[in-house]
């Protein structure tokens, strides 16, 4: 293994990483392109809140479903061809988007897109384990993960510039066709690194072990769990937030275009941070599990911040407060990526991080339906409160639950 044979480390890695990266940024505009266009989609085909959160909620129950499939997928088909084959799905399924003509026919393609969508962490925190050694496998997480924040970035700007200018049809056919030109680079690109392969133990080289196998280790069910009470939050700011801004702050398209991409510039930072912060952890000689679970923690507890973002009256000062928010998400993320190659061999950490995103897609179908009913019957208060709290049930969790992050033979 790169991280314990002491042999050379490839700087080829920082190239597979840029790839995942690429892949993670073309992710997050297929997937942001509805959040964008969702206030002149929802006005178009009459959609309420409620409606809509089952839209959202339609993509996410695909997420979780895939995300038990995925995983164990590209374990078996092996990176390079099993990230092809996701990313060929999902591009496919955003082009669809362009013949939406009503809520159910949105709601299906949303599935489609959930289903491949899923297989992008599996597949990035596959790599990262193949590719980089313990110590810097959180700030790889970082780089490749910090892909979405600058595909939130830009997307709002893109999206909306293609929605007002030729259409919102548009805007999901130009976008879902950028990853078929991701795959004119990865398919002659990827390959597994030569040092995995000859530095590999015979636990690296032998087939995965199965998902039932996977799931009776006490990490993973754990660790799937705390995911429940984290991820949601984020999926409200990529999905909700530009509504939120339309309803709440009064912000038009071509405002929602101009400023929606703020917080999601700040939450890139956090990605890097996340990787400094338990990198200077470990130089201190702290452990791996005292390191990445407390600076896991220091990051979720900045997740607090949407508390006070929906309370004040200061339209600068709550872009302010969800900027900290959803920094602490990505700080936190960078960490929790990096935990299934901590305790499990590089042929198991692609199920192992599908296995356990199926508590974060079954947190964010179950908390989307919840925050349509809450907003159309309330308003955005207690939604911003409750996923600036449930984050420290997932510290929680991790702290008393899930155990030391150490090998499993």
């Amino acid at each position: 293994m790169i991280a314990s044979t002491g042999q050379e480390i490839s700087p080829r890695r920082w190239l597979m990483i840029s790839l995942v990266f690429w892949a993670t940024v073309v992710n997050y505009l297929d997937r942001q392109a509805l959040s964008v266009a969702a206030p002149v989609l929802t006005e178009q085909f009459h959609m309420s809140d409620v409606v809509y959160s089952r839209v959202v909620s339609a993509f996410m129950f695909a997420y979780t479903i895939s995300n038990g499939i995925s995983g164990p997928l590209i374990d078996r088909l092996g990176t390079r061809l099993g990230y092809a084959v996701c990313i060929a799905w999902w591009s496919a399924a955003s082009v669809l988007h362009a013949l939406v003509r009503g809520a159910w026919s949105l709601g299906i393609f949303r599935f489609l897109l959930g289903i491949g969508e899923a297989g992008n962490w599996p597949a990035g925190v596959k790599v990262v384990a193949e590719w980089f050694p313990e110590n810097e496998r959180a700030l790889a997480c970082g780089i490749f993960n910090s892909g979405s924040s600058i595909g939130a970035v830009i997307a709002p700007p893109l999206v909306a510039f293609i929605v007002i200018t030729f259409g919102w049809q548009w805007a999901f056919l130009t976008i879902g066709l950028l990853g078929f030109l991701w795959l004119l680079f990865w398919w002659p690109v990827y390959r597994t690194p030569a040092e995995a392969a000859q530095g590999a133990s015979q636990t690296e080289t032998e087939k995965p072990p199965s998902a039932w196998t996977l799931f009776r280790h006490r990490f993973v069910w754990t660790f799937t769990i705390s995911k429940i009470f984290f991820d949601p939050a984020w999926y409200f700011y990529i999905f909700w937030f530009p509504k939120y801004l339309k309803q709440a702050r009064n912000f038009d398209m071509a405002h929602i275009g101009m400023y929606g991409a703020i917080p999601f510039v700040v939450a890139g930072l956090g990605n890097l941070l996340g990787g400094a912060l338990v990198a200077w952890l470990l130089r201190t000689g702290l452990s791996v599990t005292v390191a990445r679970k407390g600076a896991t923690t220091f990051f979720i507890v900045l997740m607090a911040a949407a508390i006070p973002a929906v309370l004040t009256q200061s339209t600068v000062l709550a872009f302010a407060f969800v900027s900290i928010a959803m920094m602490g998400y990505t700080g936190a993320n960078a960490n929790l990526l990096a935990f299934p190659a901590d305790v499990f061999p590089k042929n198991a950490v692609g199920s192992i991080w599908g296995l356990a995103s199926m508590g974060s897609g079954f947190g964010g179908m179950l908390f989307t339906l919840v925050t349509g009913w809450v907003v159309e019957h309330y308003s955005y208060t207690p939604v911003f409160i409750g996923f600036g709290l449930m984050p420290l049930i997932c510290a929680t969790i991790l702290w008393t639950a899930c155990g030391k992050l150490e090998r499993n033979a």
